[in-house]
């Protein structure tokens, strides 16, 4: 499930599996959301993503997720998805990082490829019918899966983004689960 996949516009390298721990790797499980069939939900403190199925089943995988300050949680869907997509960093994020001011929406972001943040796939948020600027997409940094590494958007290895991409159509209602970590002392 994690072999390279040469087919690809860019072609994606094998995951190297001992970088990621195995309760990570995709499986399926008895879904326990309570949400109903046809759900992703995501469980940042857990770091996992379901994808929920009629027979009582889920499509569990293993994400990273968004670092202290960066995490957004809610109900919204899949508003669409893309294939190798541009990636445009927002303008806070590049007030934040102004090194990523050549990739802003200004200046038509980054081309498509492996080192794209966005990688080989991205399926885009909306809530309320407006973007929230969070997607959920490949990697092709093994070691960042279980962790809260991210700017707030889920990441998931790149053969998993495809797997999720061809099971979920746009509209999919997503339900991002508040962490229970306490906050942070000021």
């Amino acid at each position: 499930m994690y072999d390279a996949m040469p087919d690809e516009a860019f072609p994606v390298p094998a995951v190297d599996v001992s970088k990621v721990d195995q309760r990570f790797w995709r499986s399926e499980v008895v879904n326990t959301t309570n949400e109903p069939p046809g759900t992703l939900v995501v469980d940042t403190d857990a770091k996992y993503l379901y994808f929920t199925q009629a027979d009582g089943s889920a499509v569990r995988y293993g994400i990273g997720v968004g670092r202290e300050g960066f995490s957004w949680s809610g109900r919204a869907k899949v508003q669409y998805k893309r294939k190798w997509p541009r990636w445009t960093s927002p303008d806070e994020m590049v007030a934040r990082q102004p090194e990523l001011e050549p990739y802003s929406i200004a200046n038509g972001g980054m081309d498509p490829g492996l080192t794209n943040p966005l990688s080989a796939r991205a399926l885009y948020i909306f809530q309320d019918g407006r973007d929230t600027l969070y997607r959920l997409h490949g990697t092709h940094q093994e070691w960042s899966i279980g962790r809260a590494v991210s700017s707030g958007c889920i990441r998931l290895l790149n053969q998993d983004v495809a797997d999720l991409y061809e099971r979920v159509p746009d509209g999919t209602p997503i339900v991002v689960l508040p962490s229970s970590a306490p906050a942070a002392a000021a």
